[in-house]
């Protein structure tokens, strides 16, 4: 029986499990440093927000013309690259006086490399993990990813209040620079999977168009885009929001507390307690699970806070559905081209969540910011549906297949589900 204490027993994900979640603890410090530091500066609410969000669009470029990179260098060394160039950008935001367009700039430009290491990063994991392990990582990983990015918070907020936010990028920095040498000097090296064929730009726009292309792909990367991008929008409310409800200063940081917690639980329920069947059967249930509670905050008179934050618990906990589509996606997947496909895969997971605050502020000025989290939730219940019907898709081609394997030759774990 596959379980998280088998799964960290991997080389490769033991060391990928580390080091990924240092480096989110260490990203989130300085991108609320940075935030804290653009406010102060310029006394902008707008530029503070964009300091926070500046790494995500960029990200949507550099899949576009760099992706290719994440199946054509050894993986080892461009994810020490990738930590390398974070800590070089924090390293330079604490010690040089950018002006703000520099500053923001310079954080963009990091961030093209980010699908490529992820990439890559991705990429390994699959390879390293079969059959269920592979679910149980990723699972195991969303658990992390979600206390490391509290514990960020909380750090962030105790640092620099105490030594100050140009300090507390040097820490962000040097979590990089950690995460880097033990990448370096304990990560199994691994052989590029094909050699350089043309511009790597070119490449990358053809790799892209060939997952894009296919429809059980597509499907399956809209249904892990969409339910967090609105979820996110969601989220980005809760401020305004409790504002407009009169409630006491503080009950939006317990209400945009709540959905880690419910991606904690659901992240080991679903994972641990689950078996794969049950957990692909359930995708469509745990994405609805997300977007329905999120209709009880345009009830007339509106719940109490305490109800409000039960109801996100819930919404969290529907996140986990992601753990019924991940073994399809990565079956689905050209063996090929895994690490520009999961780099494609982040990326549109960072440019839908950038993008999805946006546009519900923009509906927030001229609706109740409630009615807006409750048309979110009413979009992401129709994902639910077409999630549903996408099924049936997945199980035909499986089915066609022969083995209920993926028909691109990636390692299969037996899943019938897709998106």
């Amino acid at each position: 029986m596959t379980t998280y204490t088998s799964v960290l027993r991997d080389d490769t994900f033991r060391v990928l499990f580390g080091t990924r979640t240092l480096s989110i603890l260490a990203d989130t410090l300085r991108i609320v440093a940075l935030s804290l530091l653009v406010y102060a500066a310029t006394d902008s609410p707008a530029l503070a927000a964009l300091a926070y969000g500046i790494g995500f669009l960029p990200q949507l470029i550099g899949a576009s013309v760099l992706g290719a990179l994440a199946d054509r260098i050894r993986p080892r060394r461009l994810i020490v690259l990738g930590y390398l160039a974070e800590a070089a950008v924090a390293v330079v935001l604490a010690a040089v006086p950018l002006p703000v367009w520099a500053a923001l700039l310079l954080v963009a430009a990091a961030a093209l490399l980010t699908p490529v290491f992820m990439g890559a990063q991705n990429a390994l994991i699959a390879d390293a993990l079969t059959g269920d392990a592979y679910v149980l990582g990723r699972s195991l990983a969303g658990v992390a990813s979600s206390l490391a990015q509290l514990l960020g918070l909380a750090a962030a907020g105790v640092a620099v209040a105490t030594i100050g936010g140009r300090n507390a990028m040097f820490l962000a920095a040097l979590g990089h620079l950690i995460a880097a040498a033990w990448t370096r000097l304990s990560l199994p090296e691994a052989s590029v999977v094909r050699p350089v064929r043309g511009g790597i730009a070119a490449a990358s726009w053809r790799g892209n168009a060939v997952l894009v292309r296919d429809r059980t792909v597509r499907r399956l990367l809209l249904v892990q885009w969409l339910p967090p991008a609105f979820i996110t929008g969601a989220e980005a409310l809760m401020v305004p929001f409790a504002a407009q409800r009169g409630f006491a200063p503080g009950v939006a940081g317990w209400l945009l507390a709540a959905i880690p917690v419910g991606m904690v639980a659901g992240n080991l329920v679903v994972g641990r307690l689950l078996a794969p069947p049950r957990r692909e059967r359930l995708v469509p249930s745990l994405i609805a699970l997300m977007g329905l509670p999120c209709l009880v905050f345009a009830l007339p008179g509106g719940p109490s806070w305490p109800i409000l934050a039960a109801a996100l618990v819930v919404v969290g906990f529907g996140f986990a559905y992601a753990l019924g589509v991940q073994a399809a996606f990565r079956d689905a997947l050209p063996a090929e081209g895994r690490g520009q496909a999961f780099g494609l895969l982040s990326t549109g997971l960072m440019t839908a969540q950038g993008l999805l605050p946006a546009v519900a502020g923009l509906l927030a000025e001229s609706m109740r910011p409630a009615l807006v989290i409750a048309l979110l939730g009413a979009a992401t219940l129709l994902t639910a549906l077409t999630a549903r019907t996408a099924r049936t898709a997945w199980t035909a081609r499986t089915a066609a297949s022969g083995s209920g394997l993926a028909v691109h030759g990636g390692r299969g774990s037996g899943s019938s589900w897709g998106a």
